[in-house]
């Protein structure tokens, strides 16, 4: 495998991995471990199946094309529209769960080594305008500090991933549900499971880095796709052992204190510190990354002239809704999560197989995912299985 491959492998892994990992154990703890593996990996064969009818779609299209030229193309312009739309509500609701995260931790990372005391309001207006600006102006120095910090972040994981085994009760793990509402706690977790495994948007970009091979673009999406279920499921392990199940469920999605949990769980205070470290670098190279599509996307759509007045009309047409989210709902950082399902499903699900349906309908050739009509059936009705969820888990939570 050269290193081009091994390059597109870690960009198909790091979309995946980000800061939706922390909602991970918050979203799926009322499962319990067992009951969470099982959703994690029917998640993970759905998100590498419809990865691969995606390819299919992208090579029949043609190398180069993007997601909305292959919508205009086959789908014509509803279809261009679903997708469009579909992009804005899923950046959004990232970028506002990013926020109602980072903002927790700036609080109390704030409180903790400085004795300040920070509301809400203002953790999230500091985290977003150093960060947005950050990400409005300083184009190529987001992406040569998202490359080093997510490096670094991978490697502060696998140090507490392994200092941390020791911590772990085998007993939490055994658990396999805590009480309360089982059937909601499957509805909570789906959507979130799904944003997680999200790395969809990057196969056009490496069709293209890839020269259309079908073979090896195949290698780099199975491989790729798996790394993130193989953190996810050592994260679990790691955050399910030490903190446990129910003190987990009963954070209601605040990741403050899902990581201050796991700092005192700890018996070393250096790993508890990477702990806050991990965190931290996990939120602030997904906003990054997320608001950046966001703003470049915002700009594309509004033909924003690249003056200073217009980058900055884009910078609070990106920012401003969910920078209001975030302070009116500050602990949804795991719902807003959730939300996002809904878009990615139409994005990464409906499209590709409506799509795929019209190319194999008019005999285009070239590489074809296995399964057939069933499987595109079977994709179908996860997408309805997936947005039901999230109706349920919000109107009755």
């Amino acid at each position: 495998m050269n290193f081009k491959a091994l390059g597109s492998i870690a960009i198909v892994a790091g979309t995946a991995i980000g800061a939706g990992m922390l909602a991970l154990p918050l979203a799926t703890a009322a499962l319990g471990f067992t009951q969470a593996m099982i959703l994690m990996v029917a998640i993970w064969l759905l998100s590498a199946y419809t990865g691969l009818l995606m390819l299919e779609v992208n090579l029949r299209s043609g190398v180069g094309d993007n997601l909305h030229a292959i919508a205009g193309k086959f789908l014509g312009k509803p279809g261009q529209v679903v997708m469009g739309v579909s992009m804005l509500g899923l950046l959004y609701s990232i970028t506002a769960a990013y926020l109602t995260g980072g903002a927790s931790l700036l609080v109390a990372r704030a409180e903790g080594l400085f004795g300040v005391a920070l509301n809400n309001e203002m953790a999230v207006l500091l985290f977003t305008l150093v960060l947005g600006a950050v990400a409005a102006i300083g184009v190529a120095w987001v992406d040569k500090f998202s490359r080093l910090a997510f490096s670094v972040m991978m490697a502060i994981l696998v140090v507490v991933l392994f200092a941390l085994v020791d911590d772990v009760a085998v007993g939490s793990l055994s658990r396999s549900l805590v009480e309360g509402d089982q059937g909601l706690g499957w509805m909570q977790a789906i959507p979130v499971v799904f944003t997680s495994f999200g790395f969809h948007v990057c196969i056009a970009s490496l069709v293209g880095y890839l020269q259309g091979e079908a073979k090896p673009l195949r290698k780099v999406l199975l491989i790729g796709s798996t790394i993130p279920l193989a953190c996810y499921t050592f994260w679990l392990i790691v955050s399910f052992g030490t903190v446990g199940i129910d003190n987990l469920a009963s954070f209601e999605g605040g990741v403050a204190e899902m990581i201050q949990a796991m700092q005192q769980a700890s018996s070393s205070t250096w790993i508890g510190n990477l702990v806050f470290v991990f965190a931290d670098l996990a939120l602030i190279t997904s906003f990054l990354g997320v608001t950046l599509s966001l703003f470049d996307f915002l700009s594309e759509l509004t033909r924003a002239k690249p003056t200073l007045g217009g980058r900055a009309r884009t910078a609070l047409i990106t920012y401003i809704p969910p920078v209001l989210l975030a302070i009116y709902y500050p602990e949804g950082f795991v719902a807003l999560l959730g939300f996002a399902a809904i878009p990615l499903v139409f994005m990464v699900l409906v499209l590709p197989v409506m799509e795929a349906i019209k190319q194999r309908a008019a005999g285009m050739e070239g590489y074809q995912v296995s399964g057939g009509m069933p499987a595109l059936i079977a994709v179908l009705l996860s997408g309805v299985v997936i947005i039901g969820a999230q109706f349920v888990a919000v109107f009755s939570g």
